[in-house]
């Protein structure tokens, strides 16, 4: 029974270096994901503190941050385990090949990620759509463009494809041009029409003098004569003037007694001799 024991006990010992290792490993792994994740906070916090550096080059550098200190956790415990960076280099090198096949999107993704922290296209808090998936920038990593909808729903888009399509930004400009359609009768007299709507441009701060608000007669359509005014204003405030226009420019037609007609149509009904026997009108609607 001493025997048994005693083998037990050389068995053991000769697997003790191993579960202390594994343990050291497993610590020191724990610990360097949960440090990675906490420097790549504060440089970013820091980055974006700073006034001179635009905040998108803050979560990029966070996330560079955060994945060297992650490889450098990862070296550590494979030297724990006796696999020297040297060795590992090597075995890398003569995987290239193969790593480089299975990769190629994740580094096509990272290499996009670059150009567009370079050539800036979008920045964080900015309107885009990306191939025609429109949200507002939430975060640009090395690896993917995150966006929120309107109604705050998540869209992760991987860089490359980001950087391969085509990239609509309503943000980037500070200024905007509104555009307002309204539709009159035909009965109804235009230049009234075209003077109610400037007033009510001239008379609103937000809408800048230069260049100064414009209306046209743009369309002859089927039920009405169709104003377009177009004014500029601060990109900020294009969506409340777009809203506050389509109701106020109603309001101040009917006070001016223009109508904005609907669709319709005239019926003539004839006798078997041609004369008109009835005529009705009918909506479209």
């Amino acid at each position: 029974m001493e025997d048994q024991i005693a083998i037990w006990l050389d068995q053991f010992g000769e697997f003790l270096p191993y579960i202390v290792n594994g343990v050291k490993a497993l610590v020191i792994l724990i610990v360097g994901w949960i440090l990675a994740a906490a420097v790549a906070r504060m440089v970013r916090k820091r980055i974006e503190g700073a006034k001179r550096i635009d905040p998108t080059v803050g979560s990029f550098i966070s996330s560079i941050v955060r994945w060297v200190l992650i490889a450098v956790v990862l070296i550590t415990v494979l030297n724990i385990f006796g696999i020297e960076a040297t060795s590992l280099v090597a075995m890398l090198g003569a995987a290239t090949l193969a790593i480089g096949l299975a990769l190629q999107g994740t580094l096509s993704d990272l290499a996009a990620g670059f150009m567009i922290i370079l050539f800036r296209p979008y920045r964080n808090g900015q309107y885009i759509a990306i191939d025609g998936t429109a949200g507002t920038v939430k975060e640009i990593n090395l690896f993917f463009t995150e966006l929120a909808t309107p109604d705050n729903v998540q869209i992760v888009v991987p860089n490359g494809k980001a950087w391969g399509a085509i990239i609509t930004n309503w943000s980037h400009h500070a200024t905007r041009r509104v555009d307002i359609v309204m539709g009159i009768d035909y009965s109804d007299d235009m230049d009234k029409a075209i003077e109610v709507m400037l007033d009510m441009a001239r008379a609103d701060a937000r809408v800048h003098d230069d260049p100064e608000p414009w209306a046209k007669v743009t369309n002859l359509g089927d039920s009405s004569v169709d104003i377009t005014m177009r004014m500029w204003a601060d990109a900020a405030d294009y969506w409340d003037l777009k809203f506050e226009f389509t109701k106020g420019l109603k309001a101040a037609f009917d006070e001016a007694g223009l109508s904005i007609p609907f669709p319709h149509r005239t019926l003539y009904v004839k006798s078997d001799e041609g004369d008109v026997v009835n005529v009705a009108r009918a909506s479209d609607a």
